[in-house]
């Protein structure tokens, strides 16, 4: 009977690990189903070796051998590797079966008191955590911090300079900083200057004017043209 109620109380503490808390903050649904393999995993086994007289030592042997696991599917962060040994030792606890009950329901609330302060959106949610690549190559610490506040608009609280390249001029940065845009404000543009377009007036371009020909009747032709036919008539 004891048994059965570590079971359903695992069940409900994964649950409510996994979906109320987990899920909802990082919205990640492949390690929703790692945590909840995991916990039932370990529960059955831990469940199995807790009847045997090696019981305990091998439960624990067993959570130090899953806590050194390597997962090399995918980089996980800080908080999932507390939400994977959350899952672990939840199902440890519930597996083992520690008496009286009392006691194993408040060591999973204590575990799940503590997943949802300690990753709370409000406990420091200031201080982050940023790979910087700048677009030079620093090497004094003064200089470097001035940048990465300058472009982080917060106060840095350790900067370690990942690769410095002075081939193509840049440094690659580990930082930790707490963000606080009202004490470093972006630097002020300056208000560009509109062009002043004037209107220059148009060039006064006066045409001689001129007459079209008329092509309705035919020229005249110049009087003094005809007077050498008539001489030449006169004379004959």
């Amino acid at each position: 009977m004891n048994s059965l109620v570590f079971i359903l109380a695992d069940l409900a503490a994964i649950s409510i690990l996994t979906f109320a808390l987990y899920l909802r903050r990082h919205r990640r649904r492949d390690l929703v189903v790692s945590y909840l393999g995991m916990n039932v995993g370990v529960l059955a086994v831990a469940t199995a070796l807790s009847g045997s007289a090696a019981g305990l030592g091998l439960g624990l042997g067993l959570f130090g051998v899953l806590s050194i696991i390597r997962l090399r599917s995918t980089e996980l962060a800080q908080h999932e590797v507390a939400y994977y040994f959350s899952a672990l030792a939840l199902g440890l606890i519930a597996g083992l079966g520690i008496e009286p009950l009392w006691l194993t329901g408040s060591l999973m609330a204590l575990i799940l008191l503590v997943m949802f302060v300690g990753d709370h959106p409000r406990v420091l949610p200031a201080h982050r955590h940023q790979t910087v690549v700048l677009d030079r190559a620093i090497a004094e610490d003064g200089e470097l911090y001035a940048r990465l506040e300058e472009v982080l608009h917060g106060k840095v609280h350790s900067a370690t300079i990942s690769e410095l390249d002075l081939v193509n001029d840049k440094t690659i940065v580990d930082v930790r900083y707490a963000y606080s845009p009202a004490a470093f404000p972006p630097p002020a543009v300056p208000a560009s200057i509109p062009a002043i377009t004037t209107a220059a007036p148009a060039p006064a371009f006066n045409a001689p004017a001129f007459d079209a020909p008329s092509f309705d009747t035919p020229a005249t032709a110049p009087a003094h043209a005809h007077a050498p036919a008539h001489a030449q008539a006169g004379a004959a």
